[in-house]
């Protein structure tokens, strides 16, 4: 029988007393429907959504939150219609270009996590140049994940190691979790204690596989541009009545947070 212990990469409990979740994480489902839902075209429910996501950030800001990352385009979402892609393209080289500023004044700081290869060179440069210039903003941090899979996050860590392996610079069984893990996006940063996902389906949809392993989930059936500042909060005060275990018993738990 499989030990319910957590590997030496769970976070330590004692990290997580806190009732506002240190790191969001947050798969926004459900533009297209709500255009659909309102007789719009599509690209009017994107809009809606890029609104939606600077309502967000500005709520999270608001309640202490650290890290808010956002699952923005998935490296599946080249599947769908050309058109739909080049105006998610557009719409999203025009909110860095009006954003960034915004969002630097009020001193948070951008990542983009994901393989940024495939996109143009006008929005790779985009990418670097708010990052660059947001690099020290300490209020909150805000990861966009572009062009982004859990498993490819796992295999281009996995490719990192195997290459230190190939040049003799590291040995197989020198690798542990914790050095996988410190291969992985976003290893620097709190992992996600809350992921939320809007537009009622109940799967993570390949989206930052290894940092969920003990993250506390929350569906909304909202479609994402109905997501707002209450429904935020509604799913923060859901977090803040959780006993988050990570592997221990209800007891234990309990008895750690006594002894404090």
């Amino acid at each position: 029988m499989a030990s319910d212990q957590p590997q030496s990469s769970a976070p330590d409990i004692d990290s997580h007393q806190g009732v506002i979740p240190r790191h969001v994480a947050i798969i926004m489902d459900g533009n297209n429907r709500w255009a659909r839902k309102h007789g719009l075209p599509g690209e009017e429910g994107h809009r809606a959504g890029e609104q939606a996501v600077q309502t967000i950030i500005r709520q999270a800001a608001t309640r202490g939150v650290e890290v808010l990352t956002l699952f923005a385009f998935s490296s599946e979402n080249w599947r769908r219609p050309e058109a739909e892609v080049s105006h998610l393209m557009a719409l999203f080289l025009k909110a860095l270009g009006g954003r960034v500023d915004e969002l630097h004044g009020n001193d948070v700081r951008i990542r983009f996590i994901g393989d940024r290869r495939a996109f143009s060179g006008d929005l790779q440069e985009g990418m670097s140049e708010a990052e660059e210039k947001t690099a020290a903003n300490q209020r909150m941090t805000v990861c966009i994940a572009v062009n982004y899979g859990g498993q490819w996050d796992i295999a281009h860590a996995a490719r990192q190691l195997a290459s230190q392996v190939a040049a003799g610079e590291l040995q197989p069984e020198a690798i542990t979790d914790e050095l996988l893990g410190a291969h992985i996006s976003m290893a620097d940063l709190p992992l996600p204690d809350l992921l939320i996902r809007t537009g009622g389906d109940q799967r993570i949809s390949n989206f930052l596989l290894w940092q969920l392993a003990y993250s506390e989930l929350c569906f909304s059936p909202l479609l994402w541009p109905d997501f707002d500042a209450q429904a935020f909060d509604a799913a923060l005060q859901d977090y803040a009545g959780r006993q988050r275990r990570f592997g221990r018993s209800g007891e234990e738990v309990a008895s750690l947070k006594g002894e404090q």
